[in-house]
């Protein structure tokens, strides 16, 4: 058993990874922003110091990719700077450091998937925030892991699986994006190897994704199958024809290699259409 401190633990991600580590034997600390405040150096640093935990899943963040367009500031403290708090408090406390950070870092202009050492090229706000969370985390050497997702979903919290639903339940037209690809990721299997590479405290950048590149306009094609209705409800339009345009530029290229989870003999995450198979049935029930 180890003591897992795990941060932003009422959010999507965070549910599920409290709920991985509970079911592996952890001793849990679930975190969310009333226990203590990223964002905040002094109480961090005590919160960590006092609770002595062997492994931080850091999974506070501010994740809207638009808003964090229109308060830079604010999202380069609660995405960046927080990420040097919380790597103080672990290297005075020997604590090993797991990450969350985004396919956000890159441009998405390669025609191949993005590998661990390809440069980040952040085209947004909440990139470069991230981007600044990596390299903070990332000083701590091999007291940390970096871990690149994308296209989070589950069965908590907001994400584009509850927001095709209601549409789909509404009768709303269903336009989505065929111009933007990326491998959707589900929190259930996501956490799981979460836990695994803190556990194992393995350092640097890895990337971890759930299997299968598609659009947007393909998934949310697989999500109104999920629920059994017919998919050809589904209208694939351009990025240049959404109504109102974006303000934060979303890359073209999400797709991740998890290149590095091969080469230390990690099995891949599954195929995203049995996660999503097993979230849109939660949803239902």
């Amino acid at each position: 058993m180890r003591r897992v401190l795990v941060t932003g633990a009422a959010g999507q991600l965070g549910t599920d990874t409290v709920a991985a580590c509970r079911a592996a034997g952890d001793e849990v600390i679930a975190a969310d922003r009333d226990f203590f405040d990223v964002c905040d150096r002094d109480g961090v640093l005590a919160a960590i110091h006092g609770l002595t935990p062997q492994l931080v899943i850091n999974c506070a963040a501010w994740t809207a990719v638009d808003a964090c367009e229109a308060d830079a500031p604010l999202a380069m403290l609660a995405n960046g700077m927080a990420v040097r708090w919380v790597a103080e408090a672990c290297a005075a406390t020997g604590a090993h450091l797991v990450q969350l950070s985004t396919d956000y870092v890159f441009d998405g202009t390669l025609a191949r998937p993005y590998h661990e050492w390809d440069a980040p090229n952040p085209q947004s706000v909440y990139g470069a925030s991230k981007l600044a969370g990596e390299r903070e985390a990332l000083a701590l050497g091999a007291g940390s892991t970096v871990v690149r997702t994308s296209w989070v979903c589950g069965a908590h919290g907001n994400n584009m699986v509850k927001t095709v639903m209601r549409l789909a339940r509404d009768g709303a037209p269903l336009q989505f994006v065929n111009d933007q690809v990326g491998c959707p990721t589900f929190t259930q299997d996501l956490a799981v190897v979460l836990r695994q590479l803190g556990r194992d405290r393995v350092s640097g950048v890895v990337h971890a994704t759930n299997q299968g590149p598609v659009s947007w306009y393909e998934f949310a094609r697989e999500v109104v199958a999920a629920m059994g209705n017919d998919p050809a409800m589904v209208r694939p339009i351009t990025t240049t024809e959404l109504v109102p345009p974006r303000p934060a530029r979303r890359p073209a290229n999400s797709v991740l290699d998890n290149a590095v989870l091969r080469g230390a003999g990690y099995p891949p995450l599954r195929d995203f259409r049995e996660p999503l198979r097993e979230t849109v049935a939660a949803l239902l029930a």
